[in-house]
């Protein structure tokens, strides 16, 4: 696949976070086009969490993205993102077996304890990734920023379908903003992590802030260059 390809889809993910033009500067020069290729990949596994009809076709993106990944191993990629993110020796099967828990977790969750459950094994195998992908040490509590993110994104992209039942059988007005509270309560301001996943979870962590207050995110150029300096610090 050519560079048009694989520019296709980092664009997609930078349409989807401009804020990322003010955070970049603070991601390592020689780790950026990493980053972004490596959120454009996690963007795809958004995606097919949070699709709605027929699922099918998430299904099987699912399943060739679990054969693809364990080709990594063996350096024979046939995505374009794969060109970036195939030469680090990452622990590319683990994240494949853990793919197929995205299909269970598109259910509507019982309560907060199983939306959280639901999402763990992909969490945790994500931030395993992670911690080779950006030359840091596994850290406690890498897994559960992802996890509070993933879920984030997911009440962001499904709206209701992404909110745990016990939350709309109190009160079905209001249940998003409820449930966005309730993972605020966990995201601290800077999470466990390197600092490429530090900094996108500020930018996530604001845009559920405005969720949870009902209001639009002020993603001005000044408030975002704080949020991302703070946690960029270590």
């Amino acid at each position: 696949m050519n560079s048009s390809a694989l520019d296709s889809f980092l664009d997609k993910w930078r349409a989807r976070w401009p804020e990322w033009s003010v955070a970049e500067p603070f991601v390592a020069p020689e780790q950026r086009a990493r980053a972004v290729a490596w959120f454009s990949l996690l963007q795809e596994f958004d995606d097919m969490l949070n699709t709605s009809g027929d699922p099918l076709p998430a299904d099987a993106k699912l399943a060739w993205w679990g054969e693809e990944l364990r080709s990594w191993a063996g350096q024979r990629s046939r995505h374009p993102l794969g060109r970036v993110l195939e030469p680090i020796r990452a622990p590319w099967a683990a994240l494949a077996d853990a793919l197929p828990t995205l299909v269970e977790a598109r259910a509507v969750a019982v309560d907060a304890a199983a939306a959280q459950r639901a999402l763990t094994v992909f969490a945790e195998a994500v931030a395993a990734v992670e911690a080779v992908l950006f030359d840091d040490k596994p850290r406690t509590g890498a897994g559960r920023a992802v996890l509070l993110q993933t879920l984030a994104q997911r009440l962001y992209d499904a709206g209701v379908a992404g909110v745990p039942r016990s939350l709309l059988e109190q009160e079905a007005d209001g249940a998003s903003q409820r449930w966005a509270g309730e993972l605020l309560k966990e995201w601290k301001l800077r999470v466990a992590g390197p600092r490429p996943r530090r900094i996108w979870a500020a930018l996530a962590r604001a845009r559920l802030q405005a969720q949870a207050s009902g209001k639009p995110i002020e993603a001005t150029p000044v408030r975002t260059l704080l949020r991302v300096w703070w946690a960029a610090r270590r």
